[in-house]
């Protein structure tokens, strides 16, 4: 299989009609770069961790340059296409070229995917039999609310109506992944139920709940907090149970995000699965493992039932890919080994972080743990059971000889 990513380009905020009123980017300053698992090893900062984080482009790529671009791609792939996926920074129902685009694409012969979109781009409901007439099959639509005024006043959709009317036609005839970031008191409770209700009915796959970040330690890195003042999201075991019910009473998949997959089970799906936790490898060493708040009473139960008697270092920071230099700076050095696993992802540089781990006088050794422990619900909603559970064994299996090698 051999899939084709069509890259628009575009800016957060700028080419889609403007912020929504919840978008993580809508406040974004400029700030030194993080550092991360790609930067050089006495260089802090690379065009991931400064620009990439951020999503800075120039703007939507013009046709030309795009058709370029797949041409380019088509010439090095050895084989058939089976999926094009159109991705960008912007949003692709905004993007001034998109019917040329889709016609462009549709000669390709295989399905169309577009990997997310706000629809507030679309203003004519008879688009939707276009993109059905040329290969769209799937589609990851943000949806907020189907009260037409809720998406105008908090997505500012000029033409909600239309909008909606495009999801439904859409809904009836490929694959629809709807997807709602949850405001407290705003799109939640009945209205949140009227919203899952309208996509059963008309046939959507399913919908990704997307949990509300309003602070720092909800993930909000970019000095953005707080988006909308004088809202606290969600906890996430009570956003945890929202998902499990909704989830229970309606017939189509819903997931959340960070929190959780109730069909499979995950993140950390594992730790139902008794024979599996017996085929990872046992513990023979010590180290400290930090990572965020909801990954670490998980992880410290896997690693206890293969024989861990280290310590897990759980940091305030929610998520643990979002763990910054200044998270670690929080850090009891009192409290932790000569050893220290970060995950892999984390936003530090190597280099910073040793330093101030071993700022106590007591020389540590940094160490980069797997890129992925686990799949959140957002990342699950396109897997079975059986391939969460094989990314987990990997990913963990992965930790455990990290503890094993470098551990003390």
């Amino acid at each position: 299989m051999t899939q084709l990513t069509v890259d628009i380009g575009g800016r957060p905020g700028l080419d889609c009609r403007g912020f929504c009123e919840y978008c993580y980017f809508k406040k974004v300053k400029e700030s030194a770069p993080f550092g991360c698992q790609y930067c050089l090893p006495f260089q802090k900062g690379c065009d991931y961790c400064s620009r990439g984080v951020r999503e800075y482009y120039t703007g939507f790529k013009p046709l030309r340059d795009v058709a370029d671009e797949v041409l380019l791609a088509l010439g090095r792939i050895p084989d058939e296409v089976t999926k094009i996926t159109i991705s960008g920074g912007g949003d692709p129902s905004c993007y001034p070229w998109f019917i040329d685009l889709i016609e462009l694409l549709s000669n390709i012969d295989a399905p169309i995917h577009i990997g997310y979109t706000s629809g507030k781009g679309f203003d004519d409901p008879e688009i939707a039999k276009f993109l059905i007439d040329h290969n769209l099959s799937e589609v990851s639509f943000t949806v907020f609310s189907v009260d037409p005024a809720l998406r105008s006043k908090y997505m500012h959709d000029p033409t909600p109506e239309a909008s909606l009317q495009v999801l439904e036609k859409l809904c009836r005839e490929i694959d629809v992944y709807a997807a709602t970031v949850v405001i407290p008191g705003i799109n939640d409770g009945q209205v949140l139920n009227d919203t899952c209700k309208w996509l059963e009915d008309r046939g959507a796959k399913g919908l990704i709940v997307m949990r509300f970040a309003n602070s720092k330690e909800q993930g909000l890195i970019l000095d953005n907090a707080p988006i909308i003042k004088g809202i606290t999201p969600h906890s996430p075991v009570f956003f945890k149970d929202m998902v499990t019910d909704l989830n229970l009473r309606f017939k189509m998949k819903i997931n959340g995000t960070p929190l959780w997959d109730s069909e499979i089970r995950s993140p950390f799906a594992i730790l139902f699965e008794n024979d599996l936790l017996e085929k990872l490898p046992r513990v023979t060493k010590n180290a400290t493992i930090v990572t965020g708040s909801i990954a670490g009473p998980y992880i410290e139960e896997i690693l206890q039932k293969c024989g861990f008697s280290g310590k897990v270092t759980i940091l305030p920071k929610e998520i643990a890919c979002l763990i910054t230099i200044d998270d670690i700076k929080e850090i009891d050095l009192s409290q932790i080994s000569s050893t220290i696993i970060i995950p892999g992802r984390a936003f530090v540089h190597d280099l910073e972080a040793q330093k101030i781990l071993s700022s106590d006088g007591i020389d540590r050794t940094l160490i980069r743990g797997p890129e992925m422990l686990t799949a959140d619900g957002e990342t699950s909603m396109g897997m079975t059971r059986e391939e969460v559970l094989a990314l987990e064994m990997n990913g963990i299996s992965d930790l455990i000889r990290l503890i094993n090698l470098y551990g003390s």
